[in-house]
């Protein structure tokens, strides 16, 4: 169970409107917190709130792109007059998958804004207050694609990459305000949004996690960060921080290719 009065009354979950974003709001309401759940879709959204209320707690709706600039405006507004004890940042979606010199810097821009620029926004907006009050916590969901380069995935995993460094700093930061840091690191998740792009999920050898295991995983280990690699993943990020980098990019661009059905 997630400690209330550690993190709540409030959580904020940006991405909460389904796959991982939802379970963890389901779980969280299922403790008491109260939610405010920010997606781009109104339809999931609403959904997943409605799901959360019938569980007796409040829950806003925020239907926003977190691409649009205004956006960490609007969830200032809706959150303004809550006490926000846990942030979870769970909208870090790869948003082009071209090669580098082949699609336009504008649209890699945008794998930054939702990865780098917009979580950082909100993570300085909630963790000031929660520094001053001395508790609270803030999971950034990552994703095994830092710890290594891969083809079509030159900005993203960048992106990742970042978001592990930024997470471990923020962590000792943190700490003596008694605000826990984490990074939620997932592999190959089992959510609507993977099995839309269609993802070869019987791939031989590969490792399947449901959303529900990893968002349980997650908020039982907001404690213990910096880092969590979740599902199973710890070995596979162990060999994939090995010095020899040539060789661990070949070996794992051979397993992408088996994920995302590119064999020849």
């Amino acid at each position: 169970m997630t400690d209330t009065s550690k993190y709540g009354p409030w959580a904020v979950i940006a991405g909460g409107s389904e796959g991982v974003g939802s379970e963890f709001a389901r779980m969280l309401a299922e403790d008491g917190f109260n939610l405010v759940l920010i997606a781009r879709k109104p339809g999931p959204l609403a959904t997943t709130a409605q799901t959360c209320r019938d569980l007796g707690v409040d829950v806003r709706q925020v239907a926003v792109d977190l691409l649009d600039p205004t956006s960490t405006s609007q969830i200032a507004d809706a959150t303004a007059d809550v006490e926000v004890g846990l942030l979870i940042y769970n909208a870090g979606a790869s948003t082009c998958n071209e090669p580098f010199l082949e699609a336009d810097l504008a649209d890699f821009q945008k794998v930054l804004d939702l990865n780098v620029t917009r979580m950082m926004s909100l993570v300085h907006m909630f963790g000031r207050p929660m520094a001053a009050r001395r508790r609270g916590g803030i999971v950034i969901v990552g994703s095994l694609s830092g710890y290594m380069g891969a083809d079509r995935h030159s900005v993203y995993s960048g992106a990742k990459a970042f978001s592990r460094m930024f997470a471990e700093s923020l962590w000792l930061e943190l700490r003596e305000h008694d605000v826990d840091v984490l990074e939620l690191v997932l592999g190959v998740t089992r959510t609507p949004a993977m099995e839309r792009i269609g993802l070869n999920f019987d791939a031989p050898g590969m490792l399947v996690n449901t959303a529900t295991e990893v968002a349980r995983e997650g908020l039982d280990h907001i404690a213990d960060g910096p880092v969590r690699v979740a599902g199973g993943n710890a070995k596979s990020a162990v060999a994939n921080s090995a010095p020899d980098r040539a060789r661990v990019v070949l070996e794992t661009h051979e397993a992408i290719r088996e994920l995302v059905n590119l064999r020849k």
